[in-house]
């Protein structure tokens, strides 16, 4: 009995130990797999995270070289379509060798200048993208990812920008851009079916996932403001996103959606804050292993270990195909980037080039051989100091390579590289450095650009600076002399000289003017005429000032002033003074005194008119005594020689003959003196005016010269004896020249009267001539018809050009002079 209770005892204590032990054992089967998931879930969760930020950020470093292009950098400085080709090819060119979505370049006001896509239906060249973070933080200096909806496309994608700055601009010209397609960096992640994968944005839209019908939808529940920031930031276009109805409790890894618990893991994705992917795994997967095991341990244990075993291969050889299948399409990816990398390398019209710590090269690309001219077996493992010149390669090692490989880090080094061909070229170097896992430098990634051509810019300009500088010096002195000699010209010129604005206030008088008047140069400023001259002074000061101003031309005036020893005349000029824009901004007047020179000049008129007056009188004196003494004696010989040849008709034929001869020659003796003595002082212009006079004159002139002469008077006033003389005789010296040299077939002479004036005018239809020619050389008598013009009052006009004949008018008032007359009369 003791013994079955004991063995009872043993039974109950065996079953439950089994019992206990099942369920420890369940429970720690339970727990592991819930530990292998989650460690499961956030492996993958990480592999799919390191996967996503590298395709993110392949194109970061590429967009550095790419802002460095010296085609993008012209056209940004200096547009133009030939920069803007030049832009085109580049961007085309990284674009191909990318296998990128667009590549594209923009201005500082953010406006697309140059793309890749420019002939596809969505290009965007001419669209204004400002209002995107990348240009944003381009235009700020720094470079920036950023994940959105393209707005012309409607194509998800990563937008990679850098600024580009140029040689000598401390502030962006602009940003570069490479967009990268967001559904290929889906097929190369290779999503997994059963579980959820979420990359959503810091506000919850849902931007990557492998869920059909998941896109651009809320992850979590929004807040009311991050809608708004939804609907307002424009990333993801016009979307109405809904909640997918997903929840996760706080201090939990797990997470709720519809009804159905998931095992929850969250990372972030560097270089994209507040960006986050979620990995689900469903709860009841993890559980389906356990409920099996528990149920198989009701058999044979070797059956539940077996399949255990079974189990846990299978799920280990799960794991390494997915594993190996992940690290092959990694692999594939490094080796298309590499290629892509090596692709840029070397097709990038810069010279690149790669040194290890030794300064060793290691790599150089194409274009820095054809720059040098060597072959790639030449330089790699050479030091890179052996293509330097002695100062550079001293420069170098002492300086920079041990600066470089401690910071990591050089800008614009300058150095001089020597071609194979012993020339010289000038370049500024700058380095980053690429390090191992444990932060030391393995190697430099260096950009040189040729800078021969700036330099020889430079030392143009810099010697333009210093001939410009000796050329203002020189300026500067010359100017300071000629202001010198201004000064002295104001100070000492005996003319008046003064400057007014366009409002007629001073802005400078001479010392002449402040002697003349009484007053300061520094009193004067600002003033107009009537605040310091007298009121008729003032007027005349004033007088012509506006046309000037109106018609921006010179213009003369005379000024009568009242001084110390009586009245001045001056003859003013007054002229306009232009600015750089040839708008008129001052007016300049010279005043010289001619008081001495009008009393010359009238004395010389009075002289000049006595000179004619006598001269008159002595023709007239002459023409009488020819028309008298001569005329008469010539008269009774011709009687005689009658007398003669009646005599010798009969008695002596070839004595007949010989005084008809003389009677012959007597009359036109005879007919000479009467000519002589017209034309010396007509008879007729005392007795009976000027109209019979020049009526008889151009008859006689038509029948001495055989030229045509037409004579018409109308309105002829009466007139003093001296304007008639006047007008008779540059009518007379008009006529004497037609003849000379005009060579015309017909002349008109008209006498008119009008309005108390007289016009005499004597046109021909001759060869003409040059008047600038006449008046250079006071020839065919113009001077002595312009001074008997002036003495009595009148102006004389000569008009004429080649080919179109000459015409002399006579102009004079007689109103005046017959008053005078009548006056006398009357006295």
């Amino acid at each position: 009995m003791r013994l079955r209770l004991i063995l009872l005892v043993l039974s109950i204590l065996a079953v439950v130990s089994a019992s206990t032990g099942g369920v420890f054992y369940f429970e720690a089967v339970q727990d592991a797999a819930v530990m292998e998931s989650r460690r499961q879930s956030r492996t993958r969760l990480i592999l799919i995270a390191n996967s996503l930020e590298k395709y993110l950020t392949e194109n970061m470093r590429v967009t550095e070289t790419l802002a460095a292009a010296p085609a993008l950098i012209r056209l940004l400085h200096r547009p133009s379509e030939e920069a803007r080709a030049g832009a085109h090819e580049v961007l085309d060119r990284f674009q191909e060798t990318l296998h990128a979505d667009v590549c594209y370049l923009m201005n500082s006001r953010g406006v697309t200048v140059a793309s890749s896509n420019r002939n596809g239906p969505d290009s965007f060249v001419g669209q204004n993208f400002s209002f995107r973070p990348y240009f944003t933080n381009g235009m700020a200096g720094s470079p920036h990812a950023y994940l959105a909806v393209g707005v012309t496309s409607g194509r998800r994608g990563v937008y990679n920008g850098r600024p580009v700055f140029s040689e000598s601009e401390q502030h962006p010209l602009g940003v570069v851009v490479i967009k990268s397609s967001i559904e290929e960096i889906e097929d190369r992640l290779g999503l997994p079916g059963r579980d959820i994968l979420l990359v959503t944005s810091p506000e919850g839209v849902i931007f990557i996932t492998n869920r059909i019908g998941w896109l651009f939808q809320l992850a979590w529940e929004p807040t009311g403001a991050q809608r708004e920031q939804i609907h307002h930031g424009r990333q993801f276009g016009d979307v109405e996103g809904r909640w997918i109805g997903l929840t996760h409790p706080a201090q939990s890894d797990m997470a709720v959606l519809d009804g159905q618990k998931y095992l929850f893991n969250e990372t972030e994705i560097r270089y994209f804050p507040g960006w986050k992917v979620y990995y689900l795994s469903p709860a009841d997967v993890i559980s389906r292993p356990v409920e099996a095991s528990l149920i198989r341990m009701t058999g044979s244990i070797v059956l539940a270990l077996c399949l255990l075993i079974g189990a846990s291969v299978m799920v280990l050889y799960h794991k390494a195909s997915e594993d190996i299948k992940q690290r092959r399409q990694m692999e594939i990816a490094l080796r298309e980037n590499e290629e892509r990398y090596r692709s840029l390398y070397h097709n990038t019209p810069a010279m690149l080039h790669s040194i290890d710590p030794q300064g060793r090269l290691l790599s150089v690309s194409d274009y820095w051989l054809t720059a040098l001219g060597y072959r790639y077996d030449e330089v790699i493992g050479r030091p890179l100091t052996d293509f330097m010149t002695a100062s550079s390669r001293r420069f170098a090692e002492d300086d920079v390579i041990p600066t470089f490989f401690r910071r990591g880090i050089c800008k614009e080094i300058p150095y001089q590289y020597v071609r194979k061909t012993g020339e010289i070229i000038d370049i500024l170097l700058s380095a980053i450095a690429e390090r191992d896992p444990d932060g030391r430098i393995v190697r430099s990634l260096a950009v040189s650009v040729d800078v021969t051509e700036r330099k020889e810019a430079e030392k143009e300009l810099r010697l333009a600076k210093e001939e410009l500088s000796r050329y203002s010096k020189e300026l500067e002195r010359k100017v300071q002399l000629r202001t010198k000699e201004t000064g002295d010209i104001l100070r000492y010129t005996p003319a008046v000289i003064y400057i007014k604005d366009l409002s007629g206030r001073y802005m400078l008088v001479n010392s002449r003017f402040e002697e003349l008047f009484g007053v300061r140069n520094e009193a004067v400023r600002g003033k107009v005429d009537e605040e310091i001259l007298p009121a008729a002074v003032a007027s005349q000061f004033r007088a012509g000032d506006s046309d000037v101003l109106e018609n921006a031309a010179p213009v003369q005036v005379e000024k009568r002033i009242v001084q110390k020893d009586g009245v001045h005349t001056y003859l003013t000029v007054k002229f306009p003074l232009f600015d750089e824009t040839g708008k008129v901004r001052r007016l300049c007047g010279i005043a010289t005194d001619i008081t001495e020179a009008k009393k010359a000049q009238d004395q010389l008129r009075l002289l000049s008119a006595a000179i004619l007056t006598n001269q008159e009188k002595e023709r007239a004196a002459i023409s009488r005594e020819l028309h008298d003494e001569l005329g008469q004696v010539l008269t009774a010989l011709r009687m005689d020689a009658v007398w003669v040849l009646e005599r010798l008709k009969t008695a002596d034929t070839r004595a007949a003959d010989r005084a008809r001869d003389m009677c012959r020659l007597i009359d036109g003796t005879i007919q000479d003196v009467r000519s002589l003595a017209f034309r010396l002082r007509p008879g007729i212009l005392d007795d009976l005016g000027l109209v019979d006079a020049l009526e008889l004159y151009t008859s006689d002139f038509e029948r001495r010269t055989g030229i045509t002469c037409l004579f018409d008077a109308e309105g002829v006033p009466e007139m003093d004896t001296t304007v008639a003389t006047a007008a008779y005789r540059i009518a007379q010296e008009a006529l004497t020249n037609v003849a000379r040299h005009a060579g015309a077939a017909k002349v008109e002479v008209r006498l008119q009267g009008s309005n108390g004036s007289l016009a005499l005018s004597v046109e021909d239809d001759g060869k003409g001539f040059l008047t600038s020619a006449l008046d250079a050389s006071g020839a065919l008598g113009v001077a002595g018809m312009r001074e008997r013009a002036s003495l009595v009052g009148g102006t004389l006009e000569v008009n004429s050009r080649p080919g179109a004949g000459t015409r002399v008018r006579f102009l004079v008032p007689v109103s005046a002079i017959n008053s005078d007359r009548e006056m006398e009369k009357e006295t």
